[in-house]
């Protein structure tokens, strides 16, 4: 029978650019760290540390940037910083933004947020390769648990938002039953489990969104944690070519 734990670490000093993101989570986690865990990180705090942050104040809207404001009464310069984050702009109705950023994630605003910025004019934006900056924090944590960065998406038909992985690293992030058995014996043709995904989603849980918790152990996972870093947050992508409603 399999458990599920998760608990959310001590909160964390404000996270600035530059800071050794490792290491202040090796402090607040102590000897809570062994090698199965999964550790799941906001992204909010791996941008911080690795600077990417946008100061309003530098940003130079284009005209295209004027025009999408205008529509959605927003900053054209926020509505310039999600144009420059994003390969491709879905849809732009309602004020809200649905675009595809350059790591291929389809979701709002690119990515580009101003919730927890570290300051009035700034935007937070999305790590520029979230799977190496997964790399990276496993590789400099004790114990060298899996490690997922998470970011809150909205769901196409469906109200509320739910953590997923945007960066993996020492997970498998995918399960794939296709071709197995159900207990009835008919063959699984579409079950592919995105546990990556679930264990971002089930980390959330635990964990107020102001309460400056921004890593969250989750064990009970081992049989999903691999040694070596794996194929990362990329595997979770559909290709644009399977698109069904027709961008691809």
């Amino acid at each position: 029978m399999s458990r599920l734990e998760a608990w959310p670490l001590p909160a964390l000093p404000e996270v600035r650019p530059g800071d050794d993101l490792a290491a202040l989570i090796a402090v607040a986690a102590g000897d809570a760290l062994r090698g199965g865990d999964v550790l799941v990180v906001a992204h909010k705090v791996v941008s911080k540390a690795e600077g990417a942050i946008v100061d309003l104040a530098g940003v130079a809207p284009t005209d295209r940037a004027r025009e999408l404001a205008a529509e959605a009464h927003k900053d054209p310069r926020h509505v310039q910083v999600v144009l420059d984050e994003s390969a491709e702009l879905v849809r732009a109705e309602r004020g809200v933004f649905i675009a595809r950023t350059r790591h291929g994630f389809v979701c709002a605003n690119a990515g580009v947020d101003a919730s927890n910025a570290p300051g009035p004019d700034t935007l937070v934006v999305l790590p520029r390769d979230p799977d190496v900056s997964a790399r990276g924090l496993r590789a400099a944590l004790p114990g060298r648990p899996a490690v997922v960065i998470a970011d809150s998406f909205g769901r196409a038909w469906r109200n509320g938002q739910v953590e997923v992985a945007i960066g993996v690293a020492g997970l498998r992030p995918l399960e794939d039953w296709r071709g197995r058995r159900d207990s009835a014996g008919r063959e699984l043709r579409a079950t592919w489990i995105a546990v990556a995904d679930q264990a971002a989603a089930a980390a959330d849980l635990v964990r107020d969104k102001d309460s400056r918790e921004p890593a969250v152990v989750v064990r009970g996972l081992e049989r999903h944690v691999t040694d070596d870093d794996g194929p990362g947050a990329a595997a979770l992508l559909r290709p644009p070519a399977e698109d069904l409603f027709g961008r691809g």
